[in-house]
Order: structure tokens, then C-alpha cells, then sequence
């Protein structure tokens, strides 16, 4: 009994800590969200087979490797953006590089999406920046672009291998708890 008052009260001090620490409560949650989104996007890139990457469900479509190099640009323009960081300087890529080279190049993304994040601050967020079309917007553009721009690119990414009978990883963690709290016939 002893030992679990203890342990709820550190629990309580450590959440009273941490909900305390909120000087950069925006750019903090957004550095939360990316290994998660990072982890499942690129997972979902690994799983496709590299024979579909040229796959479109329909003519008007881009194709998965399109959608790869969307991720990575988006990620680079994005982060640079919100963190006010050079994005990184990078070979040009085409749909027709080699899946290996388009994942090692979706990861050097995220990688430099972590590192240009840590640089971003919440005071920074009302500085005006160039967007899209020269178009001036807040700071705070790039990161609901960023990580609005993660969910649907997961959410894309997610229907391009469903279409081709693959699970998503974050249906496939699903499936693996169904089929072990199933009962036995």
C-alpha cells in the first residue's frame, strides 16, 4: 500500500511538472507528434512493394513514388519554414528512382524535420513568412500545414495499400490484437 502511494505520487509531481513546462506548448506538441508520424509514414512507404510504386487508383491519381516525393518536399519546405532553418540542399529526385533511394530520402527528411524542429519556438509563430505562391502568412502556416499535411499523406499512403491488398501499419498492429482476443473455434 506503502509502495503505491508512493508511486501515484510521483506520478502526480511528474505531471504537475510537465503540464508546468509550457513555453513552447505548439512547436512542443508538433515535435510529439513527428516520431509517430514519422514512424507510420514510413513504415507505409516500406511496405510497398517496389514493383507499385509507379501504382495510381485512377488516371487522374499520382503515383505512390509521386506521393513519396510529395512527403519529402513537404517535409522540407515545411519544417525549414517553421523552424525559419535552410531547408537542406538535396538530389533532385524522379518517380523513377529506386525505392531504396526514395525511403532513404523520405527518412533524411524526417530526420531533418526533427533536427529543424527543435530550433522552432512558439514566440515565432505571428512572424510573417513567404508560403506557396509568394503568398505572405504566419509562421504558424508551416506547422499546421506540417503535421494536417502528415495525416493525410498517412491517410493516402494508408488507401494506396489497401488498394493493392496490403495492410497499413496502424491496421495491422489492429488486426494483430483482433486475432489474439479472438476466441478459438
Amino acid at each position: 500500500m506503502k509502495r503505491s502511494c508512493q508511486i501515484f505520487l510521483v506520478v502526480i509531481l511528474l505531471s504537475i511538472f510537465s503540464f508546468g513546462q509550457t513555453k513552447n506548448p505548439v512547436t512542443g506538441v508538433v515535435r510529439e507528434i513527428l516520431p509517430r508520424q514519422q514512424k507510420n509514414i514510413v513504415a507505409a512507404v516500406e511496405i510497398m512493394p517496389a514493383d507499385k510504386f509507379n501504382y495510381k487508383p485512377t488516371p487522374e491519381q499520382m503515383t505512390f513514388a509521386h506521393l513519396v516525393l510529395h512527403i519529402i518536399d513537404s517535409n522540407n519546405y515545411l519544417c525549414a519554414k517553421a523552424s525559419d532553418t535552410p531547408a537542406p540542399k538535396t538530389e533532385e529526385l524522379k518517380e523513377s528512382d529506386s525505392k531504396e533511394k526514395l525511403v532513404a530520402a523520405l527518412k533524411s527528411s524526417f530526420d531533418f524535420c526533427t533536427t529543424a524542429l527543435a530550433k522552432a519556438d512558439d514566440s515565432k509563430l505571428g512572424d510573417n513568412i513567404e508560403v506557396f505562391g509568394g503568398r505572405q502568412a504566419p509562421r504558424a502556416f508551416a506547422i499546421i500545414a506540417l503535421t494536417s499535411g502528415w495525416a493525410d499523406h498517412y491517410g493516402a499512403a494508408a488507401m494506396y495499400l489497401r488498394l493493392n491488398g496490403l495492410l497499413p501499419p496502424t491496421a495491422q498492429k489492429k488486426a494483430a490484437t483482433e486475432s489474439k482476443t479472438e476466441p478459438k473455434k
